[in-house]
């Protein structure tokens, strides 16, 4: 795990950085897909997370689900499309897990249809961390503000 800006950035992960969006790859061959230490930061608080429902199908770029907080609401792009396959429901109860480990909650799992074209379009690794490391200081976003 790599720290940047205060930040937690697992480098074994992949990441659509734009959108503070994770994806961790399964051997079934489906993703976990969650946000990142930066978007529950951005978001502060998380009191409501909803998803799209099990079995609808996603076009990359749409909406798995919307997280709310006392500041923010918004939707959570799927970096990948595909079906999802699984919704986590433990997050309907306690949405504010987010915020205290926004790794080990994920939003969805999802069936990826183009996994070797879309993940292309991820980083991951050094790549991935230097990639956050130019967004927070260039947004001047820092963690533990």
């Amino acid at each position: 795990m790599s720290l940047v800006n205060n930040c937690n950035i697992p480098d074994d992960l992949l990441y659509q950085v734009e959108k503070h969006v994770w994806v961790k790859p399964d051997a079934d061959g489906s993703a976990w897909i969650g946000i990142t230490d930066i978007a529950q930061k951005l978001a502060g608080r998380i009191i409501v997370v909803t998803a799209k429902r099990q079995g609808r199908a996603i076009t990359r770029g749409q909406s798995v689900g919307t997280v709310e907080s006392s500041k923010f609401v918004g939707p959570v792009p799927s970096p990948l499309t595909g079906e999802i396959v699984d919704v986590n429901a433990a997050l309907a109860e306690n949405p504010g897990v987010l915020n205290q480990d926004p790794y080990g909650n994920w939003i969805v799992r999802l069936l990826p249809a183009n996994w070797d074209e879309e993940s292309k379009e991820l980083v991951t690794g050094p790549e991935g961390v230097e990639a956050y490391r130019r967004l927070l200081e260039a947004e001047g976003i820092d963690c533990a503000s």
